[in-house]
């Protein structure tokens, strides 16, 4: 074909070479090699553009397909100037509204940490739903430890939450004035629901309150429903509020997407919930490595908290049955036996730990790439998170679901929470750690009772099978503390990769 339009001769070749030919008909042909070349060549060009531009939209298609494991890695040529969160939710279509009776208006005062109150609400959500009543939106635990003024509306979007239920149960920012009104005047029933409860509780006890006095206060909020022998849509109806219903506000967004930026520059991270810090020390009265004075701190401030109610502690025994969380110097250990690169970046999700520099330094001589939120941000950034602790810790839960592998230190709320929204997201790597195995593998390990390389293989092979993989839920009759967490294993919403599920 190309030999066909090549037309590097002259003008005056042309017309030799045509007269060789014949002479009567070269000044037809000339006239005909005139009209028709520039047709000729319009046409090659526009079938060129055309397919140059079908090679672009197929190139640009693959790049959406592959680009994770292909073409992105070639930043020079592929990149994206902003980093997607997996864990935002997306915008989606409203549903419709959902028609029913109104058996009442409920109120709810939750408790406890972020995390805790995160998977209060979507119990109360489902509670709400599943008893016909009118949900205001919840308020916010400002009296604990962490004394945060933070209002719901500060931490998720609110417009997002109302409409995304909207096709499961009616949620409003306030009571109507009338209501308000009666509420002021104290005519409402205010109570603690009971712990670990099935949905007959709430239908038998928490319904008939509701038709009487229209408004209904639950005071109290922390695992107050079942996580086992519920109906199917009501588990299902827990992860939605969980998975799809709650979405930070674009504040922590942008907030939590800057960091995954950064840390995803310097290649693949790890987030360590290292929860060593004062108040989880003081509530749990774990005193491994601390010194007189901070011990003492420790049961000042366990005693000056009256909802705290285990004060007489044996921290050691604690210890030993795996109830405490790890130690910096601990967890420096386990993660350097586990085989992480000590080049790595570990980001830290947690508060101020507890011992400072102290207690840090073993840790950081084994990883020095250790990084925290106040090290990759400017204070402008953060400034508006000061004070704040539960908006802190949900740019910490953005940035926990995001990273490569997620290790916590103790199975917390957060911990639990974090690791089954991972699961969610596609059983995404969650190291869990068998603590009261650890410590006992490190006390020998210290002892000189056994080497390196044997604590570092013991750790490996007891914790091949911890990575967060499908497994079924433990349950444990009339022992709910101590059975699975819905929240961390929410089986019932989960899209299972190709092996089946196994119980353990």
């Amino acid at each position: 074909m190309l030999k066909m339009w090549k037309t590097e001769d002259s003008g005056e070749e042309w017309e030799m070479k045509l007269k060789l030919c014949g002479g009567g008909k070269f000044k037809k042909l000339k006239t005909s090699v005139v009209s028709r070349s520039p047709m000729k060549l319009w046409m090659i060009r526009a079938i060129t553009t055309v397919l140059l531009w079908t090679c672009v939209v197929h190139l640009m298609s693959l790049g959406e397909t592959w680009g994770p494991t292909l073409l992105k890695s070639w930043t020079s040529c592929y990149s994206h100037q902003d980093v997607e969160l997996i864990s935002v939710p997306a915008e989606v279509i409203l549903p419709p509204k959902r028609v029913y009776k109104n058996n009442g208006y409920l109120m709810v005062s939750c408790n406890g940490g972020l995390n805790q109150m995160r998977a209060a609400i979507c119990d109360m959500v489902a509670i709400a739903r599943f008893l016909n009543v009118t949900l205001i939106v919840p308020e916010l635990d400002k009296t604990s430890f962490w004394n945060d003024p933070s209002e719901f509306q500060d931490i998720f979007d609110v417009h997002h939450f109302i409409a995304s239920l909207r096709g499961e149960v009616r949620i409003l920012k306030e009571l109507p004035p009338r209501l308000k009104t009666r509420v002021e005047l104290g005519l409402f029933y205010s109570l603690p629901p009971v712990s670990w409860s099935n949905i007959s509780y709430y239908t038998h006890q928490i319904l008939p309150l509701l038709q009487k006095f229209k408004v209904v206060h639950l005071n109290k909020t922390d695992a107050r429903l079942a996580n086992n022998g519920l109906p199917l849509e009501i588990q299902k109806l827990r992860c939605r509020v969980n998975f799809n219903a709650f979405k930070f506000t674009s504040k922590i967004v942008e907030l939590g997407r800057k960091v995954v930026k950064i840390l995803r520059e310097k290649g693949p991270f790890l987030v360590l919930h290292l929860r060593y810090e004062m108040d989880m020390l003081a509530f749990s009265g774990c005193t491994h490595g601390c010194n007189d004075e901070e011990v003492e701190k420790l049961t000042r401030m366990r005693y000056a908290y009256p909802w705290w109610k285990e004060k007489v502690i044996n921290s050691e025994m604690k210890r030993k049955e795996g109830l405490c969380p790890l130690t910096p110097e601990e967890t420096a250990h386990v993660l350097t036996a586990l085989g992480i690169d000590r080049n790595v970046q570990i980001y830290i999700a947690a508060g101020e730990i507890y011992g400072g520099e102290r207690r840090m330094k073993t840790l950081i001589e084994a990883f020095p790439n250790l990084v925290r939120k106040e090290d990759l941000l400017e204070p402008s950034d953060l400034k508006f998170f000061q004070n704040h602790s539960s908006q802190m810790a949900a740019l910490d839960y953005l940035v926990s679901l995001e990273s490569d592998i997620f290790v916590p230190t103790y199975d917390g709320n957060m911990a639990k929470v974090v690791e089954g929204h991972r699961r969610f997201l596609g059983f995404k790597k969650t190291s869990l750690l068998d603590r009261k195995l650890l410590v006992g593998l490190i006390d020998e390990y210290t002892k000189g009772s056994l080497s390196w390389d044997e604590f570092s293989s013991t750790v490996k092979e007891t914790h091949a099978d911890r990575m967060g993989s499908p497994k079924m839920r433990v349950v444990i009759p009339d022992k709910p503390k101590d059975e699975d967490y819905f929240y961390a294993n929410p089986q019932e919403c989960l899209q299972l990769l190709d092996e089946p599920l196994r119980s353990t």
